[in-house]
C-alpha cells in the first residue's frame, strides 16, 4: 500500500479541483470492506485514547498537556495517509483515448 500526504498527490485525482478530489475520496471511502474499515477506526482509536489518558493525567502531571497536543496535532499525519492509501484502489483509473 502506497501512503499519499495529499490527495494531488493521487495519480487518478492530480488533475481534478480540490472539491472533485474530496467527493471522489468519498465515493471510495464508501467502497471500503469491512476488514479496511475496521483497520481504520481502530487506527484511529489507537492514535485517540492516548490523548485522553494524557488529559487524565494533566492533574499529576502539567507536562502531559504538551505530550496530549502533540499526539493531537500527528492524528492527521497518521490517519490521513493510510486513509488514502486505503481509498485509492477504489477511485476510477483515468482512462484516455487512443487513436
Amino acid at each position: 500500500m502506497t501512503f499519499y500526504f495529499s490527495t494531488k498527490k493521487i495519480p487518478q485525482l492530480q488533475d481534478l479541483s480540490l472539491p472533485q478530489r474530496l467527493e471522489a475520496i468519498q465515493l471510495a471511502e464508501r467502497k471500503l470492506t469491512g476488514p479496511e474499515k475496521l483497520l481504520l477506526n481502530v487506527l484511529k482509536l489507537l492514535v485517540v485514547i492516548p490523548v485522553f489518558v494524557l488529559i487524565i493525567q494533566i492533574s499529576t502531571n502539567w507536562m502531559a498537556i504538551f505530550w496530549a497536543l502533540l499526539v493531537t496535532l500527528l492524528y492527521p499525519l497518521i490517519i490521513k495517509p493510510v486513509h488514502y492509501g486505503l481509498c485509492v484502489k477504489y477511485i476510477p483509473q483515468k482512462h484516455t483515448q487512443g487513436d
